[in-house]
């Protein structure tokens, strides 16, 4: 049977990308660069991990992995597949969300809707709801 790996979403800038989710999610870190990452990159024209194309966010506690990469069509319509975060306070958290770069885009009876930088939408509930 099938196991979740990797969520990869598409992205215009992965390395900002991956460093807003890095903020956002509790347990998550941009995987580090070591000399022979960097010396890769370099062999295919990359001068920084910034410019790199895909962006790898590892999970500290289990769970998936998130990779960001680089596509040249921007986003057009509302996303297929989403995801949700829950948090203990809902104020707070949006508040946080806001200050790192994410959009309100509307307020439901059980959950808020925002967009990421880029765009994409997820939402945030209350934990316990």
């Amino acid at each position: 049977m099938a196991r979740l790996h990797d969520i990869v979403v598409d992205s215009a800038h992965p390395a900002a990308a991956a460093r807003f989710w890095a903020a956002v999610l509790d347990g998550y870190a941009v995987a580090p660069y070591d000399d022979a990452e960097l010396a890769r990159l370099r062999t295919l024209g990359i001068a920084s991990p910034e410019d790199d194309p895909t962006v790898l966010l590892e999970p500290q506690n289990g769970g998936p992995r998130l990779f960001f990469q680089q596509v040249p069509e921007p986003k057009r319509v509302k996303n297929r597949v989403h995801m949700d975060l829950v948090a203990d306070d809902l104020d707070a958290e949006t508040a946080r969300l806001a200050e790192l770069g994410a959009v309100l885009l509307a307020r439901h009876e059980k959950h808020i809707l925002f967009a990421d930088p880029e765009g994409n939408e997820f939402c945030l509930a209350q934990l316990g709801s």
